[in-house]
C-alpha cells in the first residue's frame, strides 16, 4: 500500500544516521576529509588531518615553523571549519 505523503530516501537518510547514533562519526569524517579544501592548497601541503574525537580536531605538521603559525591561525580554522560544515563541529585543532 502506497503512503499519502511519500519520502524521497536521500530525505530520510540524515533522520535515520542521528537515531542510529552514526550522525557525529559522519560529520566528524567529513571534517577530516575536507581539511584541506577548507584550508587551502598552501597549508593542505604541510598538514594532514588525522582524526577528530570530542570535538578535537588532530593535525600533523610537517615542520614545527608551520606548527607555530598555524597554532597563531587556530580560531579563523576552527571558525572555516565549522562554517563549511553549517554547524559547530570542531572545538580546538591540536597540532603535532
Amino acid at each position: 500500500m502506497k503512503s499519502p505523503n511519500p519520502k524521497r530516501l536521500g530525505d530520510l537518510i540524515p533522520a535515520l544516521l542521528e537515531k542510529l547514533g552514526l550522525a557525529q562519526g559522519l560529520h566528524d569524517r567529513q571534517v577530516v576529509e575536507r581539511w584541506p579544501e577548507v584550508v587551502g592548497q598552501k597549508i593542505a601541503e604541510v598538514t594532514v588531518a588525522a582524526r577528530i574525537k570530542d570535538g578535537k580536531l588532530w593535525v600533523s605538521v610537517s615542520h614545527p615553523a608551520w606548527r607555530n603559525e598555524l597554532t597563531f591561525m587556530k580560531r579563523e580554522l576552527i571558525d572555516r571549519l565549522n562554517a563549511a560544515m553549517g554547524e559547530e563541529i570542531v572545538k580546538d585543532i591540536i597540532f603535532r
